[in-house]
């Protein structure tokens, strides 16, 4: 049942990954400016997002298996509406209902392991999911890049709404919901009481540093991932779109590795948290680096390895889970998750107005782009060290 939730996680990977390849064409197409690429980008991250404490209710109330099944089929008729669309406005409205339909993707995953696997288990387990999941992001590598080369972009999208349509039948043949227990059924579900629960979240004083930090982590991979290392390799270091698709493809299969490997080696509530601190600290760094890169080899090396290294974001779920009370963690993964993916929309959508401020200031676009991640990524690592920390074992 795990295998097929991730299907649609997977999905949702390659539909948030997909401006990488295909940025270059649609800026010859359709004229995009770089501004425009970020918005692009960041609508899907944005309507992802700001819908999180929705599906989370919605989790709760009917389970993951019809909540991702009555909101994924919009994934198909957003890559329809982008694969026809004929300008800027019709296309950011594709990404946008794209953006919804995978809205429950992930959490549904996260979800599922909190309920169905023993807590010891969940780092491990998620980090096993997050690999996985992102198989999506090797289609949006070489394959997505021979699609576009062989027909067009437009031809890419309905690649991935027919993806989707698999992906949502695999989860209507395979998942069940579990049985929920009495005093779950008993629990008011009503729009009010969720929202009060929230509200109590949002008084703990320790929730502020681990919705800084997650505002910005797994932002800064997607900046690059997901939208500026084709434009960046293609434009500073001259190579083709396939080109572009193979490297693309190598960061994406490293980077399966991370999450099962950094779950494989969560050292525990004692010490997660400084892990979490110096492995952000690690990728601001390596950012910094590529900015002022000149060298084809090194921008490929330094991103492969980074991608490895970002698996230390599976950590923060397991400081998540561990920062509150079970009768919480729903909730509490929900506005986690939301502060991820609306992070990744602001995080592409100032990375574009960077970029497109960085000729009119004398500054290389690539080494304004990527300088200002790195210096995000710092101060929100600052944020995380200085704001108070959860304790260690929270009350019941």
């Amino acid at each position: 049942m795990l295998l097929a939730l991730i299907c649609g996680f997977a999905l949702s990977q390659a539909f948030r990954t997909v401006a990488a390849i295909l940025a270059p064409p649609l800026q010859r197409e359709l004229g995009l400016a770089p501004q425009q690429l970020g918005l692009f980008a960041g609508a899907f991250h944005l309507a992802f997002g700001g819908l999180q404490l929705f599906m989370g209710m919605g989790l709760d109330v009917w389970g993951p298996r019809r909540t991702v099944l009555a909101v994924f089929p919009l994934t198909v008729v957003g890559a329809l509406i982008a694969a026809t669309s004929d300008g800027f406005g019709s296309l950011l409205f594709a990404q946008f209902v794209i953006g919804i339909g995978c809205a429950p993707a992930f959490l549904a995953c996260t979800v599922f392991i909190a309920r169905r696997f023993p807590g010891e288990q969940f780092a491990a387990v998620s980090g096993a999911a997050l690999g996985l999941g992102s198989v999506g992001l090797l289609v949006t590598g070489t394959p997505l890049a021979w699609v576009v080369e062989q027909a067009s972009w437009r031809a890419a999208f309905v690649v991935l709404a027919v993806l989707a349509v698999a992906a949502w039948f695999a989860i209507l043949l395979l998942v069940k919901e579990a049985p929920q227990p009495p005093h779950d059924r008993a629990a008011p579900v009503g729009p009010l009481a969720a929202l009060r629960g929230y509200g109590e979240l949002f008084a703990l004083r320790h929730t502020w540093g681990i919705l800084a930090l997650a505002t910005f982590t797994y932002g800064s991979f997607l900046a690059l991932r997901g939208l500026w290392l084709g434009p960046l390799l293609v434009e500073r270091h001259g190579f083709s779109l396939v080109q572009t698709g193979n490297v693309v493809l190598l960061v994406s299969i490293v980077g399966m590795f991370g999450p099962p490997l950094f779950g494989r080696l969560d050292p525990g509530d004692r010490s997660r948290r400084l892990w979490i601190l110096v492995g952000t600290l690690a990728v601001a760094a390596m950012y910094l680096a590529m900015a002022f890169s000149r060298h084809a080899a090194f921008d490929v090396g330094v991103s492969t390895v980074m991608s490895l290294v970002a698996g230390y974001i599976v950590l923060q779920y397991a400081d998540v889970r561990a920062a509150y009370p079970s009768r919480m963690t729903g909730r509490a993964m929900a506005i986690f998750t939301m502060a991820m993916f609306l992070g990744v929309a602001l995080m592409q959508w100032l990375t574009g107005l960077v970029a497109q401020a960085a000729p009119g200031l004398g500054l290389d676009t690539y080494e304004a782009v990527l300088g200002a991640i790195g210096v995000l990524l710092a101060g929100a690592a600052l944020a995380f060290r200085l704001l108070p920390a959860p304790p260690r074992a929270p009350a019941p």
